[in-house]
């Protein structure tokens, strides 16, 4: 079990209501069991992925995931996609190579998925202190990897959360008509979310087919995306703030507006094909209560 002082601080520190108390036993204790099930059954290192759309709680999830099996004598490391970003410098010229839209991060195509891989099998078959990349959203730019977080290795599960974490590319077709302003009016000829959806079959795929399994965070619809993820840009304005940072790089409520459509498509895609085939599916209202935990 999870020591109490643990949970006490994680509780503050992640402003989270006492009732979590127990969600950790209903919900993400089964979790834990089932993933340690599989790595018993699989008889060595396991690879979770961990979807779910922006503000659903994946960070959240995956501490306390993480803090369930390592208390299970699985010693365990999660890894975000989000760390795997491109350099500022990097999409930037991806931008100017190939469509303006890639110089904001997010999408497929603008992480460094050999550095994803390289850090998966670095944390489940190396020796000693690993540094795990990390990336700085205030700055919007990789952090300097001697500021990377180490972990020591080898560790017995590895969980790659991020919200289009084991997602599929679609049929060409389905990119013909544009899906929101942002499509329309910045992306008419498509280039942008063709390039994307290339990303997705190609080398994300890759990526992909190294989870043992699939979790997902089911989002009532996306349409509650953007409420998720303002909660989110405020606390970290309130963040900010309190350390004396830099406010202007802090997204407005109009920014993330017009921020959530650049992930509309694939996140609609992942709530209508994800649900059938994820190993676990853990469905959540408009208020991120869980109404319904699958596969456990």
């Amino acid at each position: 079990m999870i020591d109490a002082a643990w949970i006490d601080d994680f509780l503050s520190r992640e402003k989270l209501p006492p009732r979590f108390r127990a969600l950790m036993g209903e919900v993400h204790a089964p979790i834990a069991q089932r993933i340690a099930q599989a790595a018993q059954q699989k008889g060595g290192p396991l690879t979770v992925g961990l979807c779910g759309s922006q503000g659903s709680g994946k960070s959240t999830m995956g501490a306390v995931l993480k803090a369930l099996l390592d208390a299970q004598g699985l010693p365990t490391a999660v890894l975000s996609i989000d760390d795997l970003y491109l350099t500022h410098a990097e999409r930037q010229a991806l931008g100017e190579r190939v469509h303006p839209l890639f110089r904001t991060r997010g999408v497929p195509g603008t992480h460094d998925v050999g550095l994803g891989l390289a850090t998966i099998d670095e944390l489940l078959q190396g020796r000693g202190p690993i540094a795990v990349p990390a990336f700085d959203k205030q700055h919007d730019d990789r952090r300097p990897q001697p500021e990377w977080p180490r972990v020591e290795a080898p560790v017995r599960v590895v969980i790659l959360e991020g919200w289009f974490v084991g997602a599929r590319a679609v049929e060409g077709a389905a990119l013909r008509e544009p899906i929101n302003a942002l499509e329309r009016d910045e992306d008419r000829e498509g280039r942008w979310r063709t390039h994307v959806n290339a990303a997705l079959a190609g080398e994300y795929k890759a990526l992909f087919e190294r989870l043992d399994l699939q979790l997902l965070l089911q989002a009532p619809s996306f349409d509650v995306v953007y409420a998720w993820r303002l909660e989110q840009e405020h606390k970290l304005r309130e963040r900010v703030a309190a350390a004396g940072g830099d406010l202007s790089r802090v997204m407005d409520d109009a920014t993330v507006a017009r921020f959530i459509q650049h992930y509309e498509r694939i996140t609609r895609h992942i709530l209508a094909e994800m649900p059938a085939r994820a190993d676990v599916v853990l469905a959540l209202d408009t208020t991120r209560t869980p109404l319904r935990l699958l596969g456990v």
